[in-house]
């Protein structure tokens, strides 16, 4: 399974859940990216949908993702 990534640049409406600058794991979601929603592991460790605009993909080194996926 490929691990993704991605770093929250907005959390407008959803502060609690997101906080802007960190790093969320993605869960696969064909359903919510044909809305433009994007699953993601929230501040509360639970996977919520939340818009795709609020976050951009990125890539991890290796060591990285064994980290935050531990």
């Amino acid at each position: 399974m490929v691990m993704k990534f991605v770093i929250c640049i907005k959390n407008q409406g959803y502060e609690v859940s997101l906080e802007r600058g960190k790093v969320y794991r993605v869960l696969d979601d064909e359903k919510a990216s044909q809305h433009s929603l994007i699953r993601v592991i929230d501040e509360s460790g639970e996977d919520y949908l939340f818009p795709a605009e609020y976050f951009v993909a990125i890539k991890l080194p290796k060591a990285a993702e064994k980290a935050l996926v531990a």
